[in-house]
């Protein structure tokens, strides 16, 4: 089948290198323009953009992939199927019957759970057991097609949402080769999803991350994996001793069960350098403080000459700029 295949982000790579190993040919790519990146701001295309190149695949980068102009492209492609993964733009029911087959979704969840932009982080936010990726049909309401396949894995209890990210990419690809067969020889089985078991993922904000050491170690813990890389759960570290701040974003902690002491607040760093949660504790095991690399804790706690009853207190304000820290002021001991 002749495919056009719609995607931004890296979550389709693997997808792209099964489809042109088959014996499918992909007539066009479509993907999200050059967006500025780095220290120095250079314009840098979608890693399908530049998956593209490499090989000699037709690409073109479009602000509003529904516009007439880009229907009337697609159109001239005469493709069989549309295949959309990761893209970043919402795709309308003109650009889906371009193809003979219509249009399909890979998506990062087991629908009809975890509907929007961000199903890994929060799958593992909300500390569920099993994921999976989804191959659904396009439709008006957003990830609410047919479903076509779905493949279940289970959560690693220490696994990030950067490393689930990769692991369900691999995953969607022999599927995607499944279905997309299927689909040639008009096999495929389309079915309804059940709207009573719809949840959402919506798309994240930096402010999810912020962090607030009232809640549970085990919430914090799960936070700390979901938003990492993105948007990473942070906070502000404050020395008690100089009252110095400094942004940190939290990678690896592990959660100890034990009993905190009733006369320090959530988020004093005791005196095994554990840091007191709402409930039980946590052993942090590494961050990266603002504008530094990844370090473990004890590079941390040495760098800094941290000691027990420092804090880490919750951001304040979303729009927090660099070298003006603000952060909220709990009542100090």
């Amino acid at each position: 089948m002749r495919i056009v295949y719609l995607g931004s982000g890296q979550f389709g790579l693997p997808c792209l290198d099964a489809i042109v190993s088959s014996g499918h040919k992909i007539a066009l790519v479509v993907s999200q323009p050059a967006q500025p990146a780095g220290r120095g701001r250079k314009s840098t295309p979608t890693p399908v953009a530049g998956w593209a190149a490499e090989h000699s695949v037709p690409v073109i980068e479009a602000v509003d992939v529904n516009s007439s102009e880009m229907v009337d492209r697609l159109g001239k492609c005469k493709p069989d199927l549309i295949v959309v993964i990761a893209f970043g733009q919402k795709i309308s029911a003109e650009v889906a019957a371009v193809a003979a087959k219509g249009a399909i979704n890979v998506h990062a969840s087991l629908l009809p759970k975890y509907r929007g932009a961000a199903p890994i982080n929060w799958a593992i936010v909300d500390g569920v057991t099993e994921t999976g990726v989804t191959i659904i049909t396009i439709a008006e309401k957003m990830d609410a097609g047919e479903i076509l396949a779905s493949m279940k894995t289970m959560l690693d209890l220490e696994e990030t949402a950067g490393e689930l990210h990769d692991r369900l990419a691999k995953l969607a690809a022999p599927l995607l080769m499944t279905t997309i067969d299927q689909i040639a020889a008009g096999t495929a089985i389309y079915r309804k999803q059940d709207e009573s078991k719809v949840t959402r993922a919506p798309k994240l904000k930096k402010s999810d991350g912020f962090l607030d050491f009232a809640e549970p170690a085990e919430v914090l813990h799960r936070k700390m994996l979901g938003f990492w890389p993105w948007p990473g759960a942070t906070a502000v570290y404050r020395s008690k001793k100089s009252g110095r701040t400094e942004r940190v974003t939290f990678a690896r902690a592990e959660i100890l069960r034990t009993a905190n002491p009733e006369n320090l607040p959530p988020g004093t760093i005791d005196e095994d350098l554990n840091v007191v949660c709402g409930k039980n504790r946590l052993q942090i095991v590494q961050l990266k403080p603002e504008n530094s690399r990844l370090m473990t804790f004890a590079d941390f706690v040495n760098g800094r000459r941290i000691s027990p009853g420092d804090r880490f207190v919750k951001i304040a304000d979303s729009t927090l700029r660099q070298g003006s820290v603000q952060a909220s002021s709990p009542q100090e001991d």
